[in-house]
């Protein structure tokens, strides 16, 4: 396969079905968020995270692939057979969610990223994971897009705020509470 095509160089590129767009379309900038979101998680693979974080990791990435091929396709005019996110992939997010949870200290306010370049990964991946929710609620405004993908998106952005305070935990880096200055 070739890696260049020329197809794109007017600012144009074809979705799974054959239907050209605009690169600035929302359906490009919500596929294209969700493969910044797991280059990004790429570099939290990177670190010398434990096992069962590693793990969990791997099985994301492979999921936002999941996510990025159903919005790279047209639903009524592709004939691929393609990947789906399940109801177990929500229940895998909410149960790692639970068992962090468990050994953290009660959230009682607000906290700012950052202390470490694990808990600086996590968050980044966590916004990054918003603003492909937004652009995917934004897509499905016009446009058909399977519930469980946001809500999927939805619960892995709460993943890796969690995450990123077990990290701070873990790794004895101080969270920092924000606190608002009103005057």
């Amino acid at each position: 396969m070739k890696i260049y095509t020329k197809g794109g160089d007017k600012g144009m590129t074809s979705l799974m079905g054959g239907t050209r767009v605009p690169k600035h379309h929302i359906r490009i900038e919500s596929y294209g968020t969700v493969d910044e979101l797991n280059s990004h998680l790429g570099l939290l693979r990177d670190e010398e995270v434990d096992e069962d974080t590693l793990r969990v990791i791997e099985i994301i990435q492979d999921r936002l692939f999941t996510i990025g091929s159903t919005l790279a396709a047209e639903p009524e005019k592709t004939r691929i057979k393609l990947p789906k996110i399940r109801p177990d992939d929500i229940t895998l997010l909410e149960n790692e969610i639970d068992s962090m949870q468990a050994a953290l200290p009660p959230m009682r306010s607000f906290v700012l990223p950052g202390g470490n370049r694990f808990v600086s990964y996590s968050h980044i991946c966590r916004s990054i994971c918003r603003r492909a929710e937004r652009n995917i609620v934004h897509l499905a405004e016009n446009d058909k897009v399977d519930e469980i993908i946001i809500q999927y998106l939805n619960r892995l952005s709460d993943y890796f705020f969690t995450l990123s305070r077990k990290f701070t935990q873990e790794f004895g880096v101080k969270e920092v509470k924000w606190v608002a200055k009103i005057d």
